[in-house]
């Protein structure tokens, strides 16, 4: 997992439209960069509906939002529709971005242990420096933990 004062790994992901997103689309902008395992699955749910919750409040501070899993683009688009999810979602199928953070990693479930993409969050400044790392955060309240941090800040 990467440290704070850590460039920010660049990427260019496609979005649940297909469109592609780079990082660098953003310098200049705070980015609340979030990981998350599986559309439709009840913690990621939960977690992108505080997200979309807490929307207006990101939009009111300039803070861009962008959720990432392995997911299709089209699986993406399906989670956005139902949820009503008014931030960009990234398709990392490859596990481009999510390898670069850090982020795959060893997960115990049960007593099984597998590879998966830990639930994890990282605030990037404009200048596209690591500012904040959250790992292992909880689905309903990382949304308000990020506009609490956010709100000290300022």
């Amino acid at each position: 997992m990467l440290d704070i004062g850590t460039k920010a790994p660049a990427f260019t992901l496609p979005d649940q439209d297909g469109n592609p997103v780079s990082l660098s689309d953003f310098a200049g902008k705070k980015v609340v960069l979030y990981f998350y395992p599986r559309d439709n699955t009840p913690g990621c749910t939960r977690q992108a509906c505080a997200f979309a919750g807490a929307f207006a409040e990101f939009q009111k501070r300039g803070v861009v939002v962008i959720g990432v899993s392995k997911d299709s683009a089209a699986s993406h688009r399906k989670f956005a529709d139902k949820h009503s999810l008014p931030f960009l979602l990234l398709s990392d199928p490859e596990l481009t971005a999510i390898q670069a953070y850090g982020v795959w990693q060893e997960k115990k479930n049960y007593g099984k242990v597998s590879m998966g993409v830990v639930r994890s969050t990282f605030i990037i400044d404009g200048s596209g420096v690591i500012e904040k790392v959250m790992p292992k955060v909880k689905p309903d309240a990382n949304a308000a933990e990020i506009l609490a941090y956010i709100e000290q800040q300022s």
